[in-house]
């Protein structure tokens, strides 16, 4: 039993909660101090507290403090969702799991993707290749032709040359 003390004149949790007084040898006392008084609020919302006086005395003593954490637990799940409990949070951690596992698999094979890519050597003919930029326009003296040419005109009419973008559409968007 870790984190049990002697305890003092005064009751646990439970029989505070259940108004007795609480005898030397309480089934709750050791698992629900006087301070822990919500924990078995809860407890005994979810279970009642004779199933759990019946739990613990069928649970041998060293997997008793075990027991009343895991029927902490599954109280509060219970409270916060009354139809699946914990189960409700186990199952979505579960699918979260899966959809990583799946972004993983895409960014490996991403990632694979790029590295035989830049692992391919070059043609020679690439090498030697001349890139074809767009012409530099003409400036003229006048601050009109100026604002003309880079205002009012649009970037498709100044730059012929289309770059390919990774679009992120093939991104998988996780809500």
């Amino acid at each position: 039993m870790k984190g049990y003390e002697p305890r003092s004149s005064s009751s646990c949790a439970a029989c505070k909660l259940l108004k007795r007084r609480c005898v030397p040898n309480c089934i709750f006392a050791p698992y629900f101090r006087s301070d822990e008084c919500k924990k078995f609020a809860k407890v005994h919302k979810v279970f009642g507290a004779s199933n759990v006086s019946k739990i613990l005395i069928e649970v041998s003593e060293d997997q008793r403090e075990d027991t009343v954490n895991s029927l902490a637990y599954e109280a509060e799940a219970r409270l916060r969702d009354p139809v699946y409990g914990c189960i409700g949070a186990i199952a979505l951690l579960q699918r979260k799991m899966v959809e990583l596992q799946h972004d993983l698999a895409i960014a490996k094979d991403r990632l694979a993707r790029c590295h035989a890519a830049a692992t391919v050597l070059p043609s020679p003919d690439i090498l030697h290749a001349h890139v074809s930029l767009p012409p530099f326009p003409d400036f003229c003296t006048s601050s009109n032709d100026f604002n003309d040419i880079f205002c009012h005109s649009s970037s498709s009419q100044l730059l012929s040359r289309h770059e390919t973008v990774d679009d992120f559409n093939q991104i998988p968007y996780i809500f």
